[in-house]
């Protein structure tokens, strides 16, 4: 199976193209410009260098949210009009569990933290576990499902759990500080190499998903922003 996969969600802007096991092409770029203007030109550039024939592509794994409201709605439209273009379906990956995947296999508790705004995180709690004797594959188990919380929520969470714990994303730049200060159980951060989206972990876990039967028409796909945007809050606080 070949897979098309975006993540726009944040800062980061990243596609590739996995198939089966392997990453056949990957862009990144964490630089100061709009997914708007890098998206298309690096998936045109992965075409080009792969000779990549888009009637290929069996279908689009998209980090579908939460994260940036501009950026998810970027990789959505990029989604679906290609889904509508090359009649294939649409996997919507959760962000924050496709960020997790950059630590597969680890023994510890992984806690991706993106910045939300407003003194809050996109984040979530992840394990993996090693599957059946005869099966060398790990399982990604959700302990905690992505929310939108207060960084100190998350954070009395993990230590409740007494399990030593790995945090990626951008939030860390943000709360690393009130990380160390709260935080009672072992902790580090991820490196460089793992600590942002990446769009072959999100065609990864498409293929899991894919596996299980959760995809969509492109037609049907819409981001899952989790909370409201800072316009609908703001509506809210005026009472309108």
């Amino acid at each position: 199976m070949r897979l098309l996969a975006l993540d726009s969600s944040g800062l980061v802007a990243s596609c590739a193209i996995v198939e089966n096991d392997t990453t056949i092409a990957e862009y990144t770029v964490n630089h100061k410009k709009t997914h708007s203007q890098t998206l298309l030109p690096m998936l045109d550039e992965i075409k080009r260098m792969t000779e990549l024939d888009l009637a290929t592509i069996d279908a689009i794994a998209i980090a579908a949210g939460p994260g940036s409201f501009t950026g998810l709605r970027i990789g959505s439209a990029t989604a679906k009009g290609l889904g509508l273009a090359l009649s294939i379906p649409i996997i919507p990956v959760p962000t924050v569990d496709a960020l997790a995947y950059n630590l597969y296999g680890s023994d510890k508790l992984i806690c991706p933290i993106m910045d939300a705004r407003r003194n809050q995180v996109y984040t979530g709690l992840y394990e993996f576990q090693k599957g059946e004797e005869n099966d060398s594959a790990y399982r990604m188990n959700i302990i905690e499902k992505q929310c939108a919380v207060d960084i100190a929520q998350i954070v009395e969470t993990i230590n409740s759990l007494g399990k030593e714990t790995v945090f990626l994303g951008d939030g860390v730049a943000v709360y690393q500080e009130k990380i160390a200060e709260l935080i009672k159980v072992p902790y580090s951060f991820a490196p460089a190499c793992c600590n942002r989206q990446r769009a072959a972990c999100v065609a990864s876990l498409g293929a899991v998903l894919y596996a299980q039967g959760i995809l969509e028409t492109a037609a049907e796909h819409a981001p899952d922003y989790l909370r409201p945007s800072q316009a609908e809050r703001e509506r809210a606080e005026k009472g309108m």
